[in-house]
């Protein structure tokens, strides 16, 4: 049996997506899941029956093991998918060494919690991946589009021009289109911070606010957003590339948006513990703007929109409160 050249760490919605593309470019794909049950459905009926059921899956092509260490140790890259929140305990279950010669692309929008570290830093910092081995996978795109077989574009950033090059050609296909960056540390961050604004877009929806004020929202927005990842990263980018706007856009915006959802039901009065039970998905901008507000703490970076943010999900202010002293800050 040949082993993968690239193996796919996580069954959700955005695991799900990738793993289509790839087994379309692919001989073989390695892909991590946490039930047997997951496996045995994909193989008798092509789908994965949790997340993003309507994304159809070749199954023959697809090496499932619910064995994390056995499917990293076949591979020589390995796509993170794992949401945030649950990626230190999923990589817990390998060696130390597992991951040191591999290439790693992240596709997670999410800082990691127990070290308040994006995936990139958390890799090279816990695990001795060099920092050109390190890939990032980010928007504009929606796992359910990938799945209806939608036009849809994903931006591939590395230091490594050779490994964005070929997770580019490994992901392209016949409705998905790449684009290359070298800026790994903005697109990282700028993938986070868009789940958070995407939140409070949609609290303004929940709230009864109309789409004049969520056009000064997202305005607004990639202006803090570009004030953030300057402060944390200060290259020469160009914010209004997909990368950035494109994928900020998308989410604060579309039906499709997780984060979206979950801030539409608190604005609705929803509390956090009632909307993520109701979702029963992650919304990864409730755990980011936790970690992003700490990390502002040490850059004084002016982003009234994230603490806004901050406030209600973990300060407990009214968002009917909040969102009007937003707006006027945003005037």
């Amino acid at each position: 049996m040949n082993a993968p050249r690239i193996a796919v760490i996580g069954a959700g919605s955005w695991g799900t997506a990738l793993v289509k593309l790839l087994s379309a470019t692919q001989d073989k794909v390695g892909w991590w899941v946490r039930r047997v049950e997951t496996i045995g459905h994909v193989n008798k009926y092509g789908h994965n029956p949790d997340y993003t059921s309507g994304a159809q899956l070749d199954a023959e092509k697809l090496e499932m093991d619910t064995d994390l260490r056995a499917v990293v140790e076949q591979a020589g890259v390995v796509v993170l998918a794992v949401p945030s929140a649950f990626l230190k305990p999923t990589l817990d279950q390998l060696q130390p060494a597992a991951l040191k010669d591999k290439t790693c692309f992240s596709a997670v929008k999410g800082i990691v919690p127990e070290t308040n570290e994006v995936v990139g830093e958390y890799l090279r910092n816990n695990w001795g991946v060099a920092p050109g081995s390190i890939g990032v996978i980010c928007g504009p795109c929606h796992a359910e589009e990938v799945a209806l077989e939608r036009l849809s574009y994903l931006t591939i950033a590395s230091e490594d021009p050779a490994r964005a090059v070929h997770m580019a050609g490994a992901l392209s296909g016949r409705f998905l289109k790449t684009t290359l960056s070298d800026d790994i540390h903005g697109t990282e961050y700028a993938a986070i911070l868009k789940n958070v604004i995407a939140i409070c877009s949609g609290i303004s929806v929940g709230l009864g606010y109309g789409d004049n004020f969520r056009a000064v929202l997202v305005s607004r927005a990639i202006q803090e957003i570009e004030r953030f990842v300057a402060a944390v990263h200060p290259i020469s980018r160009d914010i209004n590339e997909p990368a950035y706007l494109g994928d900020l856009l998308v989410t604060a915006y579309s039906t499709f948006s997780r984060n979206r959802e979950f801030g539409v039901m608190v604005g609705k009065g929803y509390s956090v513990r009632a909307a993520q039970l109701e979702m029963n998905m992650v919304a990864e901008g409730f755990h980011a703007v936790k970690c992003v507000h700490a990390i502002n703490e040490r850059l004084g970076v002016d982003m009234p929109i994230t603490q806004a943010t901050y406030r209600m999900l973990y300060e407990r202010i009214a968002p009917p409160v909040e969102m009007r002293l937003l707006s006027d800050r945003l005037a």
